[in-house]
């Protein structure tokens, strides 16, 4: 009998082992598809961080795009309001220079009598009141006898073939041309040697 119970205790000793062994393959497998499920979330984690990212990195361009759009509207109607500064006088001069130039070709009349000097004097007064103000806000006459033709500030309606002239020098000026500061206005009409 003692045998008995030794046999019996052998067995429930091994039992016992397989038990144990069966419980800890268990808890392997157990911690094994933890480990799995840990994995997926961090995995997933990951892809969730990649994704916001991604959606970060695209909204601070969009902002940097922005902001770079918002600086060269800023500087365009800056610029803008410079140029309406500095040109402000530009369409009243246009419409005054047809007027300037009557009064340049009524001031070649020659005058006979002394009613007709004093209203040319008058005239010549009026004329350089309006040059002497066209001229504060940075109206100019373009030099055109004698110089060198630039197609910038003059318009050739005639070429002629003078000797005792160097090519390409403006002759005579049929209307005078103007500048409002660096813009041209209007160009010379002028006559060209060849």
């Amino acid at each position: 009998m003692a045998n008995e119970k030794e046999i019996l205790k052998d067995e429930a000793i091994e039992e016992n082992d397989v038990v144990e062994t069966i419980e800890q393959a268990e808890a392997e497998l157990v911690e094994e598809s933890e480990i799995e499920e840990s994995q997926d979330e961090l995995s997933k984690a990951n892809e969730r961080i990649a994704e916001l990212e991604a959606k970060l990195s695209d909204a601070e361009n969009r902002i940097l795009r922005n902001q770079a759009d918002f600086e060269n509207y800023k500087r365009r109607v800056r610029l803008d309001q410079e140029s309406a500064t500095t040109y402000r006088a530009q369409s009243l001069v246009n419409d005054l220079l047809p007027a300037l130039d009557n009064f340049e070709r009524a001031l070649q009349v020659e005058a006979k009598d002394e009613h007709s000097k004093s209203i040319l004097q008058g005239m010549d007064m009026v004329y350089r009141g309006i040059v002497e103000a066209l001229k504060k806000e940075g109206v100019e006459a373009i030099e055109s006898v004698g110089v060198q033709f630039d197609p910038h500030f003059h318009q050739a309606v005639m070429q002629v073939e003078e000797a005792d002239a160097e090519s390409n020098i403006v002759l005579e000026e049929f209307q005078k041309g103007y500048k409002l500061k660096d813009r041209v206005l209007r160009p010379a009409m002028v006559k060209v040697n060849q």
